[in-house]
């Protein structure tokens, strides 16, 4: 099975990567973490992009705040696909990143998720890797059979309670 690479521009961001780690850990998913930034680290960051796919990633998670130029600074170096976390910062609760994230041009797609949405990233880093795998798939229809019976089960403990 392919590894996941999670990479964030700060180790700040590492609170908000956390949920992700916790998602691909459950799944049984290899993963590598690292800080690289597109400013700081532009050169390491290019060549972690451009020998990615020879080192057996399938996916790249990239998350970083403000201006938030990582995941698109990755995906112009790779043709694996890359989904974007926008991280959340005390300027602009985010948007700044979400709308660095999300505007790539023509050429260079960045999947996106909401802001800090960590846990969302590592779910679809899983479902592109399930499209070859039947075991993830069936880990995947699994939780969303679980998600399903959970709130059916709150549906109907507060209907209970507030139905006349």
């Amino acid at each position: 099975m392919k590894k996941v690479a999670i990479i964030m521009g700060s180790d700040s961001d590492l609170p908000v990567i956390e949920k992700g780690i916790a998602k691909l850990e459950e799944f049984g998913i290899d993963f590598e973490v690292h800080v690289f930034s597109a400013h700081r680290t532009p050169v390491e960051a290019k060549v972690f992009s451009e020998t990615a796919r020879e080192n057996g990633f399938g996916v790249i998670i990239a998350a970083a705040g403000m201006a938030a130029h990582l995941a698109g600074a990755i995906a112009a170096n790779t043709t694996l696909p890359v989904i974007g976390i926008p991280v959340k910062s005390t300027n602009l609760d985010g948007m700044d990143a979400l709308l660095s994230t999300v505007q790539m041009p023509t050429g260079i797609p960045v999947a996106t998720v909401a802001i800090n949405g960590a846990a969302n990233a590592a779910l679809l880093a899983i479902e592109i890797l399930a499209v070859t795998d039947a075991s993830l798939a069936e880990k995947l229809d699994k939780m969303r059979k679980d998600g399903a019976e959970t709130v059916l089960k709150k549906d109907a403990a507060i209907s209970a309670k507030y139905s006349k």
